[in-house]
């Protein structure tokens, strides 16, 4: 029986709106080293389902979404319970009562990281099945980072590239 290649670090992609954001996730991902990326619910793709090129997201990607190797899932839950069942270490990246500062998280390899929607977040049932919670914290008058900015940040620093 063939052995599965677990990829080291995972960047996971659930219901984000914006093809830009995807895009340049797919970017950061290439410069931090991310070696797959799950699109999960209403997250753009890539590549539509007839195979042509999303353009939106590839003019922020610049070619990273060709080199990242990526797929497309059904369910954020299924597939937390997959890496997790298989040695990987789930961080999601998001405000919440549970969280720690992202510059204190110690990261394990394998990792995955879960950045949310950009105006709702990743919700309290998903929160409850990752392994840590990292946020970062907000110094002035809005709650919160864009989504791809956020990914951009916690990738680098918690993987101390």
């Amino acid at each position: 029986m063939k052995s599965i290649q677990i990829p080291n670090t995972i960047l996971i992609l659930p219901d984000i709106r914006s093809a830009q954001n995807v895009g340049s996730l797919f970017r950061t991902g290439d410069a931090c080293g991310v070696e797959m990326i799950y699109i999960v619910g209403i997250t753009p793709a890539p590549l539509d389902q007839f195979g042509r090129a999303n353009k939106d997201i590839a003019k922020t990607a610049l070619g990273a979404e060709q080199s990242i190797p990526w797929k497309k899932v059904a369910s954020l839950s299924v597939l937390i319970a997959t890496l997790k069942k298989n040695g990987i270490q789930i961080i999601a990246i998001e405000q919440s009562e549970h969280s720690i500062d992202y510059k204190k998280v110690k990261v394990q390899k394998p990792v995955a990281f879960i950045l949310g929607n950009e105006v709702e977040g990743l919700p309290k049932t998903i929160l409850q099945k990752v392994d840590i919670v990292a946020e970062i914290p907000m110094n002035g008058m809005k709650e919160s980072l864009n989504v791809s900015v956020a990914g951009g940040i916690a990738l680098f620093r918690m993987l101390a590239i």
